[in-house]
């Protein structure tokens, strides 16, 4: 096959392309220098890759949420399908949060973001590529890693949850589903009101870091770990090394959450010690609860208690960044 300067990766059942899909059909009919493979379920983005490998693209674009990157991801991670040398990866803003295409600057309408890489890949791009370290998610050591930028626990992954199971199927615009996910967890956490129709309580975990002796244990309003240069309480956060797993603990107090909320605001997390609010790098993760759900860029996993879940940076990958 020739090669193309771009090959597409969509997935016509992520709810961002419900409505944009056609429009994105016309636009890849109209340059055939963009080779468009759709896929509506996880176990064909392997065919897929085998596929767009032949046409050898210069990047290579997923079109879906962040469930369908990680799918991607995973499937570059551990399928071999490019060799040593995979493409860089962009990604549009076509899902519900879109946590890792904002992270590479990619926003607004995802035609306008196709049109924009396709004027980079028709020159050097070596000036929009930045390499990104991974998530390498096990059960077990012998497992293939999930791989992932993006986890969340406890709190965090009950709301998410909660907003994909009840407040999405209302058919709200996004923004106001958030909005409405916000208010419901505002009332559960700051003004302790209970029913049946707010996010569950969070379960206790427990969550131990190679390099220190000590865990943190309880309950947690919020747990992330990241290696996205974005985190959910702040713009930007202090890093003290790089190249490591960056994770974020808030414990499931009223004042803690205030207090986490102001830090974020001073840009003290993660530069400063901030009471109740657990801010760490590490090489390893270990998480382990009581049934505990943890979200990897959209597809759940649970904490179990005899049955943790490891958490290692994997190999970085290329990407492609339309902004700074």
């Amino acid at each position: 096959m020739a090669r193309a300067r771009i090959a597409l990766l969509s997935n016509p059942k992520s709810t961002g392309n419900l409505a944009q899909l056609p429009r994105m059909r016309a636009f890849c009919a109209e340059h055939p220098d963009i080779f468009h493979y759709e896929v509506e379920h996880a176990n064909q983005v392997g065919e897929a890759l085998r596929t767009i490998a032949q046409v050898r693209p210069k990047v290579l674009v997923i079109n879906g949420g962040d469930g369908t990157v990680q799918a991607a991801l995973t499937e570059l991670y551990n399928g071999g399908h490019f060799g040593d040398e995979p493409p860089p990866v962009a990604v549009l803003p076509s899902g519900k949060t879109n946590l890792i295409a904002l992270d590479l600057g990619a926003q607004g309408d995802p035609i306008e973001a196709l049109e924009r890489l396709m004027a980079i890949a028709h020159g050097d791009i070596s000036p929009y590529v930045v390499p990104r370290e991974l998530i390498a998610l096990r059960r077990r050591a012998e497992d293939k890693p999930v791989i992932g930028m993006f986890l969340g626990g406890a709190g965090l992954a009950d709301t998410m949850l909660y907003c994909r199971d009840k407040i999405y199927p209302l058919g709200l615009p996004n923004g106001l589903a958030h909005a409405l996910t916000a208010v419901a967890l505002v009332a559960k956490l700051l003004l302790r009101i209970k029913g049946s129709f707010l996010p569950p309580d969070p379960r206790p975990l427990n969550v131990s870091l190679r390099e220190q002796e000590n865990r943190l244990t309880g309950k947690f309003s919020l747990l992330a770990v990241t290696t996205l240069e974005k985190l959910l309480l702040s713009s930007e956060i202090g890093s003290k090394r790089k190249g490591v797993l960056k994770l974020l603990a808030v414990e499931e107090k009223p004042a803690t959450l205030i207090r986490a909320f102001a830090a974020s605001l001073a840009g003290r997390i993660g530069r400063s010690n901030v009471r109740g609010v657990h801010y760490e790098e590490a090489d390893e993760i270990t998480i382990e609860g009581e049934s505990s759900n943890v979200i990897l860029d959209g597809e759940t996993f649970r904490a179990e208690a005899g049955s943790p879940i490891h958490l290692r940076p994997a190999e970085p990958l290329a990407f492609v960044k339309l902004a700074a």
